[in-house]
């Protein structure tokens, strides 16, 4: 069943605030937060919609939020992101991020929230992240199929004069769908940024017979040079061996390997660089 909310004035019109607490004291009532109540507890998305009606009429989610909610939020964040049309006050509320925009948005709802459209939201962060987390956003946007590379071109033109738009107007071109992963993306953009010829993401090597047995996150097929980000997952035992296993086979049919690991990504890009350089030449 669904959460009924009720902001306090609502409530108030048919409960004394002595007979609030005493429903609250037998769980019969749950704050959700400040002047919010709810007729049960509440998960995530409750919080959220109890967090709207706090907000004034035209508020939307925004940026690493809206991103969640639309299937591409890549980037990490406990803050809740909202935009505001730039002629209502900016409230104060804990955890809660307030974007304004000189830009009209039109809301599209998702999952029964306002958001700001996808292509927008892409954009947005494009515009306002660092450039190594940018490429990612748009990535994963493409991949979530609620966007196409034209979908993004026409946004960004929108945006123009407003600060970061050239990053993400660079960006766009390079963006990928083919990208499973935030550190993919990112690995690639290094390369791009050193100079080296873009790898193509999720290479499928196949046997004699032309199955496919493996899948690379990157790399250059006809140079038979395949790129790998090994994250958590690869500390696995059974993973371990499952890898040395596809390494061995990969050796044997003619690939060359490089192994690169987040100390690589975040601490030694040159590092990464001069790997790949050396392996093409």
């Amino acid at each position: 069943m669904a959460t009924q909310l009720w902001r306090t004035d609502a409530l108030m019109r048919e409960l004394t605030m002595s007979r609030i607490r005493t429903r609250l004291d037998r769980e019969e009532l749950f704050r959700v937060r400040r002047g919010v109540y709810a007729d049960q507890p509440c998960g995530d998305d409750d919080e959220l919609r109890a967090l709207m009606l706090r907000l004034p009429d035209g508020a939307m989610l925004a940026r690493q939020s809206a991103a969640r909610r639309h299937g591409f939020g890549v980037l990490r964040d406990d803050l809740i992101h909202i935009r505001l049309p730039s002629e209502l006050p900016k409230p104060r509320l804990p955890g809660v991020v307030v974007h304004r925009t000189v830009l009209p948005v039109h809301p599209v709802v998702v999952g029964g929230l306002p958001c700001v459209p996808a292509a927008h939201c892409a954009v947005d962060l494009a515009r306002a992240v660092r450039r190594l987390d940018a490429l990612p956003v748009l990535d994963a946007a493409l991949r979530s199929g609620v966007v196409t590379r034209d979908d993004l071109l026409a946004e960004v033109a929108a945006h123009r004069a407003l600060r970061g738009v050239c990053q993400a107007r660079q960006l766009i071109p390079l963006a990928d769908g083919r990208a499973e992963c935030r550190q993919e993306s990112q690995l690639r953009l290094i390369l791009i940024d050193g100079g080296l010829p873009p790898p193509e993401p999720q290479i499928w090597v196949t046997d004699s017979c032309g199955i496919p047995l493996y899948r690379l996150d990157l790399g250059y097929r006809e140079r038979r040079i395949g790129i790998e980000y090994d994250g958590l997952s690869h500390l696995n035992r059974d993973r371990l061996r499952h890898d040395r296993e596809r390494v061995n086979w990969l050796d044997a049919a003619g690939w060359r390997m490089r192994y690169f690991t987040d100390r690589d990504l975040y601490r030694r890009p040159q590092h990464i660089r001069a790997t790949i350089r050396a392996a093409l030449s």
